[in-house]
């Protein structure tokens, strides 16, 4: 039996998170299949909201028996986003199973652990410069974690001039790749959120019962 998951992002470039999705499914023996719907080519009437996102993703059908909706913390308490996004899908799909992933304060946090994997997107894979990363206990702390991941490229890259200025046109594909990259068993799995995602997504999936809820 295959688990039919709608993951939603708060951006394109989070889309990686299917992979880790699939994975964490895989370590449990879960068989799952992920649709991640773009919506950005979709009429100008869709929102960026989870409700807007939940709505229009059912106006257009599928069958899911679970929903992974990502929404970053920012400033915010994880907690709230949690209830934001519990109160969306039971306005705008109440028969829907959910779970949240809720990065704090944002998923550039997840990224800033790997060094070798920041080191190779960078294009400097043999670099010496210190990078001064945070420690996994620490990292939600950071104030701009996507500034910080860009200074680190930068660093990691030893990019000045030109050369930076073409770094930070590739971030979003550059943190994609990070994405790609991420080790779940690695750093990051010290971090909170981190382990709440994987916690509630295992959960989720192993009481799953694939029979299906269908858009309108």
């Amino acid at each position: 039996m295959t688990v039919r998951v709608l993951f939603l992002s708060e951006g394109t470039s989070d889309q990686g998170l299917v992979s880790h999705v699939e994975g964490i499914a895989a370590d449990l023996g879960v068989a799952v299949t992920v649709s991640a719907p773009d919506l950005r080519w979709l009429p100008s009437r869709v929102g960026q909201s989870v409700p807007d996102k939940l709505r229009i993703t059912r106006e257009l059908g599928g069958t899911y028996d679970l929903a992974v909706v990502q929404r970053d913390a920012d400033r915010g308490s994880p907690d709230v986003r949690r209830t934001e996004i519990a109160e969306a899908v039971d306005k705008a799909w109440p028969e829907l199973a959910h779970v949240p992933v809720v990065p704090v304060r944002m998923l550039e946090a997840w990224l800033l652990l790997d060094e070798q994997a920041i080191r190779e997107v960078a294009g400097n894979p043999r670099g010496r410069i210190p990078l001064d990363l945070p420690k996994a206990t620490a990292v939600e702390r950071i104030a701009d974690p996507k500034q910080r991941l860009k200074d680190t490229l930068a660093k990691a890259g030893d990019c000045k001039g030109r050369r930076l200025a073409e770094l930070q046109q590739r971030f979003p594909r550059n943190r994609h790749r990070l994405l790609d990259l991420l080790d779940r068993d690695g750093p990051v799995a010290e971090v909170p959120s981190w382990q709440a995602f994987v916690s509630d997504l295992s959960g989720a999936l192993k009481t799953a019962v694939p029979q299906g809820v269908n858009g309108p």
